[in-house]
């Protein structure tokens, strides 16, 4: 069987915002992404290392699809 989805970016490259979550996202606010970070309401992050990123200020969607 072939995925058309393309590989997940780590969460260490500069394009880890094109991650996909790999479950639904919870009601708690947060949505689980392949690279291993964790992505918020607010699209602040925590990376695997342990470091949180601010969310970037609104320049539009960002780009994450649903599992």
């Amino acid at each position: 069987m072939r995925s058309n989805r393309p590989p997940c970016p780590s969460a260490a490259s500069l394009d880890r915002a094109a991650a996909h979550t790999f479950v639904p996202p919870p009601e708690q606010g947060w949505s689980p992404l392949c690279n291993a970070a964790i992505l918020f309401e607010d699209m602040g992050e925590l990376l695997p290392d342990g470091r949180a990123e601010s969310p970037l200020p609104s320049t539009g969607q960002r780009a994450c699809a649903a599992a």
